[in-house]
């Protein structure tokens, strides 16, 4: 639920997590010779282009939510698999980046004494919202990058029959499993994970 107490720190964590992930897949496409999210004006880390305000909303009071997609063309892709698998993976992998940076810095001020209370609260969320926008949104059930990344690996009907099953059923499920816990048994393990590799590594460094 919200917490009134944090939201100043929490926000501006959530929108950096929510506009990484949408500008990169942005870019990836992009540079894969796509020019659609540049015509529509996705190049970019003003988090007013990615944003959707319910989705952003949900997030905040109920820990489901969503910014707006990213609109792409595999079309012209050199390598649609290829392709399609950079661009999915390019949001998640943002986000993984960016907690493993907060997590740098924060062991960083706390070897220099550094003990500002109010950054320290913004790197804390700012690790948990990108650790968690990433695992949740490898999860394989549309529309989360996850099912994306699963269809390349999967062969053409297969992939169609999936893509045609969870295109129908996929939100129902998404909700199912959020609403049920199953998706923080899933998320759960693979961020603590995540963290204690960044904490480690950071330790090393610092």
């Amino acid at each position: 639920m919200l917490d009134f107490s944090t939201l100043l720190f929490r926000a501006p964590a959530l929108l950096i997590a929510l506009t990484i992930h949408e500008y990169a897949h942005a870019c990836v496409s992009d540079s894969l010779g796509d020019p659609t999210p540049g015509l529509q004006g996705r190049l970019t880390l003003n988090p007013l282009a990615h944003l959707d305000v319910v989705g952003t909303l949900m997030l905040v009071l109920c820990g489901f939510g969503w910014a707006k997609p990213v609109e792409i063309d595999p079309r012209y892709y050199k390598d649609y698999r290829s392709g399609a698998l950079k661009v999915s993976a390019a949001g998640p992998l943002a986000n993984l980046f960016l907690c493993f940076v907060a997590v740098l810095l924060m062991t960083a001020r706390g070897s220099l004494g550094m003990s500002s209370a109010w950054v320290n609260q913004f790197l804390y969320w700012l690790m948990l919202y990108n650790v968690w926008f990433a695992f949740f949104n490898l999860i394989p059930i549309p529309p989360l990058d996850g099912s994306k990344i699963l269809e390349t690996f999967l062969d053409y009907e297969t992939a169609y029959k999936y893509e045609n099953f969870a295109g129908r059923y996929g939100f129902i499920v998404l909700i199912a499993i959020v609403y049920s816990g199953i998706s923080n048994m899933i998320i759960g393990p693979l961020s603590s994970w995540f963290l204690k590799l960044c904490y480690g590594i950071a330790s090393i460094i610092f």
